[in-house]
């Protein structure tokens, strides 16, 4: 029998007022005890204030019914009155493990979600009967905890109570297997699976993705009986993830002919994947689905297509985007910040910055980043000391490797080598390969070979498989004519077995992406571009075009060195985009190594000839020739 607490029954618990002729003390008493039950009634927090409101319940004669029974186990559960507790849940006459559920979940939602690990030990303790529904919320809270171990006792416990065949709950086992890094038992049991439906299959192929094995995910895919959106999106986002955007643009248009429209996430995975190649008219398109689907409030979409639009060279449409957003995170900030400074516009990025901080947004060290990148492309030195310093002053925000990275290539630009030496050497952590290469980069633009071997040193050791490290100090080298110090770089990449990246540039004509690669005459339209090329040479040396010979760096004779000038890459998808493109149209080219600087020359000149707008985006900023010259301004 359940021993009750009488206390609210005590004289001194509760005061009697004398009665009236009216009997409006009477009424007083009632509305009292009323409010003194309700508000006991919703909040105990500990059993001795449970057993207040049960002794009061008593009293008024109310039934048991009217207690917030997922509170009672919630405060029962990890203390001796757990079976006072379950006395409760007999006598209201109803499920006691519909009880107890309630309470795991509320658990495995919760901050602490060891705690609904905990109650299902205490729930075999005390005999009570676990169904389907109790196992779902504590292998909910193993995976919030990545608790292998938990796990696996409940699969064990699982297949004693015979739940094999229910799906909802094999298909959480092998998310927890998956999701704790336990592929191999995940797979195991999705192989001995009797039954899986989409679900299973999307389990297995996300956290394979999220591994990086996707090949293996993507076996599992052609597999795949029945596909969902989220199969296609969670293939199309791993390949974004892995440095394969063709494949996943590939497989989104497989999506698009099976018959299925792309969802919000798939959207932001199919944007990134543009972003990457430079594939402007697919995100064009996508970006007007998007619209369509009523996707233009989503920020994360909007985030996307600002990065899509800067990363293919569209700023004006990027600037669009981020202008019409009703609600900007610091992401859509930082982004149009570090666009602007990528596109020449570093002024511009200075100001939207200006314009951030009056708002009330905070800065994040991302915006740091762009704000330090505005600086370097424009050569302010000054500016860039003050961001630098401000970042740990006015908000807090302690560098990190890449703000020094950054610092070290707006010295390094400046020529201001040795300060820039002496910021490496008193940095707070050990520099990696991109502080050297940044120095690297500046020795090779102000013909410092000394530092230069330091350099070559440290990266030798950091990341000897980066065959730009060794190529830029035999152009170093090969600038200052030291042929032999050239050969020796050349024998250490082939002993190292380095490999030199081939240059290639890429020109979209109607949807299609053409590539082309330094020195190429197998083009099928090969002749016709050597021949428009040629006119253009003459009409470039009408404008005093003189071919900068000395960026080949090859000892070779002068007439071949000017051939093959006339075969770099970006020269190539620059003819065919002027062959192929009506007049007046933007060619943009992607280029995955720096332009050089008779390209660069080259290129401001034809932008006047054929009154064409050209942006080039390479490995380190956008290019945008219009009207004879580029919005780096020849800084870069």
């Amino acid at each position: 029998m359940i021993h009750y607490l009488a206390i609210v029954s005590s004289p001194n618990t509760l005061s009697c007022p004398k009665l009236n002729e009216t009997g409006h003390a009477t009424k007083l008493w009632a509305s009292n005890e009323e409010g003194l039950r309700n508000n006991l009634l919703y909040n105990f927090n500990c059993p001795s204030e449970l057993k207040q409101v049960h002794a009061l319940l008593i009293k008024t004669s109310t039934p048991l019914s009217v207690l917030p029974l997922a509170q009672v186990a919630s405060v029962c559960a990890f203390t001796s009155s757990f079976p006072y507790a379950q006395k409760i849940f007999r006598c209201v006459n109803k499920p006691e493990v519909t009880i107890w559920n309630s309470c795991l979940r509320n658990f495995a939602e919760s901050s602490s979600p060891f705690d609904a690990v905990l109650l299902f030990y205490q729930l075999r303790k005390y005999d009570v009967l676990p169904d389907s529904f109790t196992c779902s919320f504590v292998l909910k809270a193993c995976v919030q905890l990545l608790d292998l171990l938990h796990g696996r006792i409940l699969h064990c416990y699982m297949e004693k109570l015979g739940f094999q065949s229910n799906l909802f709950l094999q298909n959480m086992i092998v998310h927890l297997y998956a999701s704790c890094g336990a592929i191999v038992d995940a797979t195991l049991l999705f192989d001995e699976m009797h039954q899986r439906d989409v679900v299973t299959w999307n389990i297995m192929i996300t956290q394979l993705v999220k591994m990086g094995d996707i090949n293996a995910a993507y076996k599992l895919f052609k597999e795949m009986p029945e596909r969902s959106v989220r199969s296609w999106t969670a293939m199309v986002a791993g390949f974004v993830q892995c440095g394969k955007p063709k494949e996943a643009i590939d497989l989104f248009m497989e999506m698009e002919k099976s018959g299925l429209h792309a969802n919000q996430v798939t959207v932001v995975a199919v944007l990134a994947a543009c972003a990457d190649i430079g594939a402007l008219d697919l995100g064009r398109s996508i970006h007007e689905y998007s619209n369509k689907s009523g996707y233009d409030r989503n920020v994360r979409i909007c985030n996307t297509l600002i990065d899509m639009y800067i990363k293919c060279g569209c700023l004006e449409a990027a600037l669009l985007v981020f202008e019409k957003m009703e609600e900007r995170t610091i992401v859509s900030w930082s982004a149009m910040i570090q666009g602007l400074a990528m596109h020449g516009q570093g002024m511009e990025a200075l100001e939207l910055f200006s314009k951030m901080v009056q708002t009330g947004v905070k800065p994040n060290g991302v915006t740091f980043i762009g704000l330090l990148h505005a600086c370097s492309h424009m050569g302010l030195v000054e500016k860039g000391r003050e961001f630098f310093v401000s970042m740990s002053r006015d908000y807090g925000i302690t560098p990190r490797i890449e703000h020094y990275g950054c610092m070290v290539d707006l010295l390094s630009r400046a020529g201001l080598l040795q300060e820039a030496h002496g910021f490496i050497k008193n940095m707070p952590m050990k520099p990696n390969g991109v502080v050297w290469g940044a120095l690297l980069g500046g020795c090779r633009v102000h013909k410092n070979i000394e530092l230069a071997e330091e350099a070559i040193v440290h990266l030798n050791e950091l990341d000897p498989r980066n065959d730009g490290y060794y190529v830029v100090l035999s152009n170093i080298y090969a600038d200052a004519k030291q042929w032999e110090n050239v050969a020796k770089v050349r024998k250490l990449m082939r002993d190292q077995g380095v490999k030199k990246m081939p240059g290639w540039s890429s020109v979209t004509v109607e949807g299609v992406v053409h590539e082309f690669v330094a020195g190429d005459e197998t083009h099928p339209q090969a002749q016709e571009m050597f021949a428009s090329w040629d006119n253009l040479l003459q009409q470039l040396r009408l404008k005093g075009y003189v071919p900068n010979t000395s960026v080949v760096l090859l000892d070779m004779e002068e007439r071949d060195k000017e051939k093959f000038l006339y075969r770099h890459s970006e020269k190539l998808a620059l003819v065919f985009g002027l062959l192929k493109t009506p007049p007046g149209e933007t060619i943009r080219i992607m280029k995955n190594l720096r332009v050089c600087e008779d390209c660069h020359t080259a290129f401001k000149l034809i932008s006047q000839i054929a009154d064409r707008e050209i942006v080039v985006r390479d490995r380190n900023r956008f290019h945008c020739f219009k009207y004879g010259s580029c919005s780096c301004k020849d800084y870069w």
